[in-house]
């Protein structure tokens, strides 16, 4: 009866002397309720709620690391959220949502196609931008389909309406092209977009920089968001290096030579041969030098030798 009282306690997560002690005082007979009262007014807690009880050690996180578990906060929330090797992406809405629609229909199941995407390969720091009078209903000079993920999107922190209001009946927008290039710079991301820019190219030298090595343009194909794998043409980057903060080299290949064997130009030439898998690259002079030095330096340890006694 002790051993079965005494283990079923121990399961409880109490210690065995407390738990012995409260057998001695109320005897082996007594019951479990009786027990459990003495070993909570004794002040005797179950190890897993002592555990709870004591405040978690502080941990020392790196700068720009984030501390909270994956999974916890909303994919694209503000600045540490960024992981560490992809860059941020900034979207162009309405260029990918007319892009969709067949520039006649304002379809916002397109930029939901272009986020699902991202956030598929892992970007956390995802953003669009969209003027804010595309809130409004539609009409016909501008009509908008499945306008209710733009809802669903800010809700999520990765929509944001860039301003626009009226003054005596004519609506005032603000340039949201200028918002898109501005927060990419800033964050050193990528924008995502068939347009050039070209004003705000002329407008800042940095920024034509920027544009021109960090646009990545996109196609859609049967509602299949596409971005090409080279967005720097076929002797740029792949499309991996491209969104990568940290792009991985890939390993040289040497060109073979066009003349093959009978290539005339010995080790000054440039291309791989083959057939010499163990050629040093020197110069001609070198080459020369290296031959003298091996008879002179035989030469004298022969005389050593004749020398020696």
């Amino acid at each position: 009866v002790h051993q079965s009282k005494l283990d079923f306690f121990c399961k409880l997560g109490y210690g065995k002397q407390d738990i012995c002690k409260v057998l001695e005082n109320l005897g082996q007979e007594a019951l479990e309720d009786d027990v459990l009262k003495e070993l909570i007014r004794m002040g005797s807690k179950p190890q897993a709620l002592e555990s709870q009880a004591q405040p978690s050690p502080l941990k020392l996180v790196a700068r720009g690391s984030c501390s909270t578990s994956p999974g916890s906060k909303w994919l694209g929330e503000d600045e540490s959220d960024s992981s560490d090797h992809l860059r941020p992406i900034v979207i162009d809405g309405s260029n990918v949502a007319m892009s969709h629609g067949n520039k006649e229909v304002f379809s916002c199941w397109g930029i939901q196609l272009a986020v699902d995407w991202f956030r598929e390969r892992g970007h956390t720091y995802i953003k669009v931008f969209v003027p804010l009078w595309r809130k409004e209903p539609p009409r016909q000079d501008s009509p908008i389909a499945d306008q209710h993920i733009l809802e669903e999107l800010e809700k999520q922190s990765i929509l944001v309406y860039t301003p626009s209001r009226k003054v005596k009946g004519k609506r005032v927008v603000c340039y949201d092209d200028r918002y898109i290039v501005k927060v990419a710079y800033e964050k050193d991301g990528v924008i995502v977009s068939n347009d050039h820019y070209r004003d705000l190219q002329n407008e800042n030298p940095e920024w034509k920089w920027f544009i021109e090595q960090r646009l990545l343009m996109y196609s859609f194909v049967s509602n299949r968001f596409m971005p090409p794998d080279d967005p720097l043409g076929r002797h740029g980057p792949t499309l991996n290096n491209f969104l990568s903060k940290q792009p991985v080299l890939p390993e040289p290949k040497w060109q073979p030579c066009p003349y093959g064997k009978k290539c005339t130009y010995g080790n000054k030439c440039k291309f791989y041969h083959p057939e010499r898998p163990h050629q040093a690259q020197l110069s001609v002079a070198d080459e020369l030098r290296a031959k003298i030095k091996v008879p002179l330096s035989l030469g004298k340890e022969e005389e050593q030798r004749n020398h020696s006694p």
